[in-house]
């Protein structure tokens, strides 16, 4: 008897603080960005941001690249969830 490989799908959410000026384009690039979505933003410079991927390296190296783009003041994570999927 076998088993099925199990995968693994991370989502985690953030919150970012931009530059005001910088918001709108900003907007554009995070949801240019694999499996990253703004979901919300605010006029005081707050998004509200998702990235889902295969694993913790995979989103941490998603927010740092996120912390390095121009307009960035700061994020905040706010939720991650694992879970195991069987293929």
């Amino acid at each position: 008897m076998s088993h099925a490989a199990e995968a693994e799908f991370h989502i985690t959410s953030l919150v970012i603080h931009a530059a005001i000026a910088e918001q709108q384009q900003l907007t554009t690039i995070l949801n240019g960005l694999a499996g990253t979505e703004v979901h919300a933003c605010t006029a005081d410079g707050k998004l509200v941001v998702t990235i889902e991927g295969d694993s913790q390296k995979q989103l941490l190296d998603q927010v740092e690249t996120i912390n390095g783009l121009a307009g960035v003041l700061s994020s905040s994570l706010i939720y991650h969830q694992v879970d195991n999927v069987s293929h």
